[in-house]
Parts: C-alpha cells; sequence; structure tokens
C-alpha cells in the first residue's frame, strides 16, 4: 500500500467512528466521573501505602 491509500483508509476509518460516536447524556457521564474518581483515590491510596511502607522499614 502507498502512502495516499494509507491516508484515505484512516479518512474512511475516521467518518465511520464520527459517525457512529454519540455525546454521553448526564447520567452516563456521572457513571463516568465516578469510576475516575475512584481510579484516581486508588492510585493515590496504593502511592500512599507504599511510601508509608518504605518510611517505615527505612529506605
Amino acid at each position: 500500500m502507498n502512502v495516499q491509500e494509507n491516508l484515505d483508509k484512516l479518512w474512511k476509518d475516521c467518518k465511520r467512528v464520527l459517525k457512529v460516536a454519540r455525546k454521553p447524556d448526564g447520567s452516563e457521564y456521572l457513571d463516568f466521573s465516578k469510576i475516575t474518581a475512584l481510579g484516581i483515590v486508588v492510585i493515590g491510596v496504593i502511592g500512599f501505602v507504599i511510601v508509608l511502607i518504605s518510611q517505615l522499614i527505612g529506605l
């Protein structure tokens, strides 16, 4: 395949994705926000525990 064929395929794929994409409604947006916040909290707690353990063993 040459560059032009690759660009044409990419353009067709992008148009197809944009056709089926839609804006999330309020409840979906709230669910995504809750999941994202939960992930941030979990990563923060894991980091805190790692720092706490490393300070306790003197690293």
